[in-house]
């Protein structure tokens, strides 16, 4: 009988910490979800893939309209990196995607917002909206 007992013990267990792993959403370490902001203003989605290496962004500028939709997908080719672009409070982390709508003119810094080694603040690009 205490046999059966454990066994069973053993297999419930086995059973909670097999539930607990796999399946589900296969979100990566460190991603983040799309964020969007709708209500375009009628100017033209513009996408870019920003690629982030130790310790540099690509492409160092990136140029829209005011009004236009911007979707900026981040690609961590070296290290571990996220993209914040100051005055808009957009950020992203990992190989993931933020939208929103360039509706403040303006030149804005993008930084890596995640701490990468002695070149963390060289990291820089910039957004312009014209």
């Amino acid at each position: 009988m205490k046999k059966w007992v454990s066994l069973s013990a053993l297999m419930l267990a086995a059973m909670l910490v097999a539930s607990g792993c796999g399946g589900g959403d296969k979100k990566e370490s460190g991603s983040s979800p799309v964020a969007t902001q709708t209500g375009s203003t009628g100017g033209e989605t513009k996408a870019f893939t920003v690629d982030a290496t130790n310790f540099k962004f690509e492409p160092a500028e990136i140029t829209v309209n005011q009004g236009d939709e911007v979707s900026i997908t981040l690609k961590n080719s070296q290290g571990n990196h996220a993209l914040l672009i100051e005055g808009y409070e957009k950020e992203v982390k990992g190989n993931a995607t933020v939208k929103f709508v360039a509706d403040k003119a303006g030149e804005f810094k993008i930084v890596c917002s995640i701490f990468c080694g002695k070149g963390h603040d060289d990291m820089l690009s910039k957004l312009i909206v014209q």
